[in-house]
């Protein structure tokens, strides 16, 4: 028989979920604000607009009072995905309708799974979906 793998509770966030999902949304908010649909060329500054505005919020919250510096290290993706257009006229190579896009994103990790973490979430408005990840090391 086998020995089983040793179950580990993952880490706590520094900053609580339901703020995590607001911090998001908000920056997703801010980038796209006056945005009225998808266009290529403005990704790279919706990108930086979305991750700048995270990590700042990411940093003050995670901060004690009166510390010094941040005490973990973060790095923040975001993923911008046009929706397809979902006309009847348009068709696939397959004949079929064209729609939304298919698409998975995961994220994995060695480190200490107490104090380091990972997180994701899906912004979904104007024609495209925002996939952000966030992972979080402990100094």
């Amino acid at each position: 028989m086998g020995a089983e793998a040793p179950t580990v509770k993952p880490a706590q966030s520094p900053v609580p979920t339901t703020r995590l999902k607001q911090i998001c949304t908000d920056a997703c908010n801010s980038a796209f604000h006056k945005v009225e649909k998808y266009e290529h060329g403005r990704t790279e500054g919706w990108n930086n607009i979305i991750i700048t505005t995270i990590l700042r919020s990411l940093c003050s919250e995670s901060t004690p009072e009166k510390a010094s510096g941040c005490p973990f290290k973060f790095a923040v993706n975001s993923t911008i995905i046009q929706h397809l257009s979902s006309k009847p006229s348009t068709t696939g190579s397959d004949g079929a309708g064209v729609g939304r896009r298919g698409m998975h994103s995961a994220c994995g990790a060695y480190w200490n799974n107490e104090k380091d973490g990972t997180w994701s979430f899906k912004y979904e408005a104007k024609g495209m979906d925002v996939v952000i990840s966030i992972i979080w090391v402990a100094l």
